[in-house]
């Protein structure tokens, strides 16, 4: 009698395949990683060798003259940094607040105002008031400029983020655990804090970094609403110090600076010194989230 054969899963693959697959994957990730380590090598490479050499793994001549020439700014930059975490952190916070909030009641059938509250958003991702009526109502009408909510209350709510989730609580959340927590007396905000909440950390987490990386990297409207020091951000610091160094080149002649100076001048490598202190804060974040995020891209895929 024949030995029956194992019926294979889905998920089975042979030894070939999962040599190939890793290969594939493994060059793929190299592809990824390969890019940022040149940036970072090409930080810290004399200007004068980059111009000569091009852009390399293995520098020839190593040179910190780009991160010298931003840290001159000595405690701006410190100030720069924590106002930037301060905007990011209780950024996010007050917007995945809100934006949670918002989808939750636009998710409730029960929810009277619902059809409106759609159209309110969704009207928000076609059409925009405008720069100049943003201006004026954040300057004008709500006085914020020169403080820091200038730069948080402008991007507190995303309406594609509010459709995202609310999509979520429709499709993943059975009405049945809502009823069941009315049923015991529950009220609807510990029914959401209590029960809706936990079991939506994916979603959460997948807009919260989403949010994150549009709050730490903005820097417009730092341009549009801060004059003050005191509370300007790190991206809106680098990309003034970027500007300082372009004017450098390009009025050195009237500045009576010789072709030798200006060819000394850190300028290819002070953008890729920007681009490693604005993106390495963010890329130690991202493994907090990393669980949550692969969840949320997962969840209601398959059921069952």
């Amino acid at each position: 009698m024949a030995k029956n054969k194992r019926k294979r899963s889905f998920h089975d693959i042979s030894k070939k395949s999962d040599i190939i697959i890793t290969v594939f994957f493994g060059l793929f990730s190299l592809m990824c990683i390969v890019p940022f380590i040149t940036v970072i090598m090409s930080s810290i490479t004399d200007e004068a060798v980059l111009r000569v050499n091009g852009y390399s793994l293995f520098p020839a001549k190593f040179d910190f003259a780009a991160y010298e020439y931003i840290f001159k700014t000595g405690t701006q930059i410190i100030k720069s940094f924590g106002v930037s975490v301060f905007i990011t952190v209780v950024g996010t916070i007050i917007s995945v607040t809100v934006t949670a909030f918002y989808a939750y009641a636009l998710s409730r059938k029960c929810f009277k105002y619902k059809g409106f509250f759609n159209y309110m958003a969704f009207f928000t991702m076609l059409f925009g008031g405008g720069l100049v009526p943003t201006y004026l109502v954040v300057t004008r009408v709500v006085k914020l400029q020169n403080t820091i909510w200038a730069l948080i209350l402008p991007l507190t709510v995303n309406a594609f983020y509010v459709i995202v989730m609310r999509t979520f609580f429709r499709t993943s959340v059975p009405d049945s655990i809502i009823e069941a927590s009315q049923i015991d007396g529950s009220g609807e905000f510990r029914t959401f804090f209590k029960i809706i909440l936990p079991i939506s950390l994916p979603s959460v987490a997948s807009i919260a970094l989403f949010t994150t990386l549009g709050y730490w990297n903005d820097w417009f409207n730092a341009l549009l609403y801060i004059d003050s020091a005191q509370v300007t951000p790190i991206q809106y610091l680098l990309m003034k110090i970027e500007k300082q160094m372009e004017f450098l080149i390009q009025n050195a002649n009237e500045m009576g600076m010789s072709r030798q100076e200006v060819n000394k001048l850190p300028s290819e490598t002070l953008r890729m010194a920007i681009v490693v202190i604005s993106t390495i804060p963010i890329a130690c974040a991202y493994p907090f989230f990393q669980k949550y995020f692969i969840q949320g891209l997962t969840v209601g895929s398959v059921k069952g």
